[in-house]
């Protein structure tokens, strides 16, 4: 199956290990990404809070340049993902706008009609195009003993619903339940991070990062994985910070579900981007799936 993938900004630097792991797994899962040519920063939020008409125009050159035979845009980035999806929405919904944008497109020789392209995320794709079946099929090292906290955040099933609840989504435990890990009750696991929330105000943004930490832990999480590039940052880069800032002691390493997933396939760390977090993986999963990744580890 193909789809174009757009892998926005954060993947290329400090979220480059969820663009590996989602490339290795879409690979073994014969999921064929299409990059797209020339693509652009989706402007995060900051275009939306300057000038709606310049923001939607700048991520609707992106779904323009999705080549013509191809149906379906795979975003694994959340912010990415949502602005996409609400762009190709606002068009629709809005044809007044749709027109506007389109003016601009203009000035590029691009033009895109809204519904042509549909917007998904990496976890959708997994979820219900490939499904339980050739997942399971594809496990040579069961994640039993391994105790995770499916992380969502707020930007994928919030605000615009796609194909999982807005409260309580389920996907990623599905999925992970199918790599043999114990999932566990996670309450906040759509609750927001704070996104750039750090830039404005350190204490609120350290005070939400703390009670998703404070979550997992409780639940005896062994860790977390996200879908979000702001969200692992926020979880893993300030961590250290938070633990200061409240003389807490968590040590919970932070992944993306993709890279745990490649480990489940029996793929080598290194290419799924292990060891770019700043809290070590590797030991929690060598021990907890019995030494079998001790050959493997970075």
């Amino acid at each position: 199956m193909r789809y174009a993938y757009y892998p926005g900004c954060s993947l290329e630097i400090n979220a480059a290990a969820y663009d590996h792991s989602v490339r290795e797994v879409a690979d073994l899962l014969d999921i064929k990404l299409q990059e797209i040519d020339d693509w652009n920063c989706c402007g995060a939020t900051e275009y939306f809070s300057q000038d709606e008409l310049t923001a939607c125009a700048v991520i609707a050159r992106n779904l323009a340049l999705v080549d013509p035979q191809i149906k379906q845009l795979v975003a694994p980035c959340a912010a990415c993902y949502l602005n996409l999806k609400k762009t190709d929405r606002l068009m629709s919904d809005f044809p007044e706008m749709g027109v506007k944008i389109n003016q601009c497109l203009a000035a590029g020789g691009l033009h895109y009609d809204p519904g042509r392209v549909v917007v998904r995320h990496m976890l959708d794709v997994i979820h219900d195009d490939i499904g339980e079946r050739a997942v399971r099929d594809k496990v040579v090292r069961p994640l039993t003993g391994l105790r995770v906290a499916p992380y969502y955040g707020c930007q994928v099933v919030r605000p615009i619903k796609g194909c999982d609840s807005t409260e309580y989504p389920m996907m990623m435990d599905n999925l992970l339940k199918w790599l043999g890990a114990e999932v566990v009750d996670y309450p906040v696991k759509a609750h927001c991070c704070g996104g750039h929330m750090t830039q404005i105000s350190e204490p609120q943004a350290f005070e939400l990062i703390r009670r998703l930490l404070q979550s997992a832990q409780d639940y005896h999480a062994d860790m977390i994985l996200c879908m979000c590039p702001m969200c692992q940052l926020n979880m893993d880069g300030y961590q250290a910070r938070v633990n200061g800032h409240f003389n807490t002691q968590f040590n919970l390493p932070i992944l993306y579900f993709t890279q745990i997933l490649g480990i489940a396939f029996g793929l080598d760390p290194k290419k799924l981007g292990f060891g770019k977090e700043l809290v070590a993986a590797m030991p929690v999963l060598t021990a907890k799936l019995n030494g079998k990744l001790a050959a493997a580890a970075v």
